[in-house]
């Protein structure tokens, strides 16, 4: 006799896939058992009698579940999500930076500490000497566009 067509198999890798659901999340796993179980019931019932017609069953309704279950179980079950800021400068205009090797005069870039690194930065034409702060006002490419802060 074909494993395929014995109805405690399908039944016995149905409850394994809905089980497995919990260890890996997602919301597929859980309908690919739901087709196993699906296929244990309609073999048990006689409705399939070869191999084939197993499978096909199972590839059909598995297919079927993901499809059009999903999005719908997704929407009243899903996950967290969250959207970052795509514009990353915008995180760092604003923000305050020593000098670490002079900037300026004129085009010549000098060297800030930002977050731990050091980054080339550009001035607006003045001489910047190291140990200033500066705030940070742009970015081209890879180098920061910045202003000196004036101590009051």
């Amino acid at each position: 006799m074909n494993i395929l067509l014995l109805p405690s198999v399908w039944l016995v890798a149905g409850v394994v896939l809905v089980l497995a659901e919990i260890i890996v999340p997602g919301g597929v796993i859980v309908f690919l058992g739901l087709a196993c179980l699906l296929v244990a019931s309609a073999v048990a019932l006689g409705i399939v009698t070869t191999w084939v017609n197993a499978l096909t069953l199972f590839f059909v309704s598995s297919l079927f579940l993901v499809l059009t279950l999903r999005a719908l179980f997704m929407r009243f079950a899903g996950g967290e999500s969250s959207r970052g800021n795509i514009n990353e400068i915008l995180d760092d205009v604003g923000e305050e930076a020593p000098v670490i090797e002079a900037i300026g005069p004129g085009n010549s870039k000098g060297l800030i500490e930002y977050h731990g690194t050091r980054w080339q930065a550009l001035g607006d034409g003045q001489l910047i000497e190291p140990g200033q702060q500066v705030r940070i006002v742009g970015r081209d490419n890879v180098v920061y566009i910045v202003e000196s802060v004036q101590n009051p």
